[in-house]
């Protein structure tokens, strides 16, 4: 794992709100390099609640600054809980709708310049996602394998790492 990002993140429990959005067919992925055992996860964009912001409100920072996106929140659809040695979160999944911007890589505003971790930001069908290596992509692409199963996720998910 990157200093940063344990720096940056870890040792703290970090509530996320993360969101869900597909359109054709395709999800909404950020590849990030520095997380996960093997140092890269792609994952649905979202990210740290800040103090006195709700999780809605979050969401829709998130989803402008990592993917230049606006969005619409849905529906609440469940918890992921993930317990890592250096990270603990947990996060917030909502199902969101696209409703303007330009799709970008977008930035972690925490990070400087020369530290940032967003690689790719980009729509994948779940094929693809079928044949990332499961070190490589969130833990809820190995309970879900398609987006009305995605879509229809209710209750708390753990993961330990």
């Amino acid at each position: 794992m990157k200093e940063v990002v344990k720096s940056v993140y870890g040792n703290r429990v970090r509530a996320r709100a993360c969101g869900i959005c597909i359109h054709r067919g395709e999800i909404l992925l950020v590849k990030h390099t520095g997380l996960g055992p093997e140092g890269v996860l792609w994952a649905p964009p979202g990210g740290g609640i800040e103090f006195g912001e709700s999780a809605e409100d979050s969401l829709k920072r998130e989803f402008k600054e990592e993917t230049g996106l606006d969005v619409t929140v849905k529906e609440f659809l469940f918890v992921n809980e993930f317990i890592s040695r250096e990270l603990h979160a947990i996060e917030l999944f909502y199902a969101v709708e696209r409703t303007g911007g330009e799709l970008v890589k977008g930035l972690d505003p925490e990070l400087a310049e020369d530290q940032q971790i967003i690689k790719d930001t980009r729509f994948v069908t779940f094929d693809e996602i079928g044949v990332i290596p499961s070190e490589k992509k969130h833990n809820i692409f190995n309970i879900a394998k398609e987006a009305s199963e995605l879509l229809n996720l209710r209750g708390y998910f753990k993961f330990c790492q």
